[in-house]
């Protein structure tokens, strides 16, 4: 019966995970205005520290994000309630898309109704930005990490490591500066070390299991395979999706072509090129957590050994990928936690936070770059679109009480129409 009274908050979860798009950097806009300004289910300040642990954390960040938020609302039960109704839309979309990928042929969705989510996504961004940034910049050290790192995570943005590093580095500084020896006090919560536990037998187990299975040509072996492959993606990415699509298409369509594989493991796990990269171009257009692709490519997988098994593909693709994100997150944010009433960690969480504001300011410089603004081969029309779809998403969230799926409905009858 406990549960009963989260319900509304469930709805809003699932309303976000159906609205959410433009990848980590979008969702945090939309966290920022529906759990924060709207619902008021955590502080600015809460949510700028869950984005700072969770971006030193490797797996999905806003899926660990919206995970601590239901976390500290209901703890464990309700934590993972949210956890899975923000993946399961869209890794039912990218599993259908694995079955319906021969009918739809490798037309892009970056057009037609799709086609202004990228700067809805970077106005979201926009305007978490200017909040964090109204609430974090109250001095000269802080503007001066803020700046140092949007100039450095601008030009090293696909990186997997510059995140963590540029938080790292904020810590730093002004743990070193700042002169204050307050500390936050906080209430102290029991570490659980069976996540931790879990987290590394899974990952031994699936590697042992993989080998095995595919040394004696186990029946089945491919499923044995993928999980290992998803588990150990989910384990060791940072950086989000951009650095997952990468890591995956080498191990799924580079490496199964390479003379040494073609000769010593033939029944090796592939998938076509022009598939795998239509798949990539698909899951920007969804809404929810990129990482969402793993069900996609579980399912292109095994789509060889039949329908059952690339069924099977799609479920090992998405519980493989956020299991490790879960079980990661669920153990070090109470450590986290209780290293807070320590005055350095203390001094650090302000130069962190600062660091978080540059990272998302240069995110929302990046992905601008990529949208056709005053580009030759695009129409005065759209760029002027584009340009009027940042601008009124950013006011908008700004200047008035609009729910953002709102925005977003908004948004993708504008493609409609245009």
């Amino acid at each position: 019966m406990t549960l009963l009274r989260h319900i509304p908050f469930l709805k809003a979860v699932i309303l976000y995970s159906i609205t959410a798009f433009g990848g980590a950097q979008g969702h945090f806009g939309m966290m920022m205005k529906t759990f924060v300004a709207k619902r008021k289910d955590i502080t600015e300040q809460e949510l700028l520290e869950y984005n700072a642990f969770c971006q030193l954390l490797p797996g999905a960040s806003s899926t660990q994000i919206i995970t601590l938020i239901g976390y500290k609302r209901g703890r464990l039960p309700l934590a993972i309630i949210t956890l899975m109704l923000w993946i399961l839309p869209a890794c039912l979309l990218m599993s259908a898309f694995s079955f319906l990928l021969n009918y739809l042929g490798n037309a892009s969705l970056q057009n037609g109704i799709f086609r202004f989510i990228k700067p809805m996504a970077v106005g979201f961004l926009a305007f978490a930005t200017f909040r964090a940034f109204t609430l974090v910049a109250k001095n000269k050290v802080a503007r001066i990490i803020m700046t140092i790192v949007m100039i450095l995570t601008y030009f090293l943005f696909k990186s997997p490591f510059v995140f963590p590093g540029a938080i790292l580095l904020g810590g730093l500084i002004t743990n070193f500066t700042e002169k204050k020896v307050m500390r936050e006090i906080v209430e102290p919560r029991p570490i659980k070390w069976g996540n931790i536990v879990i987290f590394f037998l899974i990952f031994i187990i699936a590697g042992t299991c993989s080998e095995l299975a595919r040394k004696n040509e186990w029946q089945g072996r491919k499923a044995f395979n993928l999980f290992e492959n998803t588990y150990r993606f989910g384990s060791l990415v940072f950086g989000g999706g951009d650095v997952l699509m990468p890591m995956m298409y080498e191990q799924y369509v580079v490496r199964p072509n390479t003379e040494r594989i073609q000769t010593n493991n033939k029944n090796v796990l592939r998938i076509d090129k022009n598939e795998f990269l239509t798949g990539a171009g698909i899951v920007r257009a969804m809404p929810g957590p990129t990482f969402s692709f793993s069900a996609f490519v579980g399912g292109e997988a095994l789509k060889p050994e039949g329908k059952g098994m690339q069924v099977l593909g799609c479920l090992i693709g998405t519980f493989g990928v956020f299991l490790p994100s879960a079980l990661l997150v669920l153990f070090f944010f109470p450590v986290w936690n209780n290293l807070k009433k320590y005055s350095g960690i203390y001094r650090a969480l302000k130069g962190i936070n600062a660091a978080v504001v540059g990272i998302m300011a240069a995110s929302t410089l990046f992905l601008m770059k990529d949208i056709a603004i005053f580009e030759a081969n695009e129409s005065s029309m759209v760029s002027l679109l584009n340009i009027g779809v940042i601008a009124g998403t950013f006011l908008l969230l700004t200047f008035t009480r609009l729910p953002a799926p709102l925005v977003t409905v908004a948004c993708l009858l504008l493609g409609w129409i245009f």
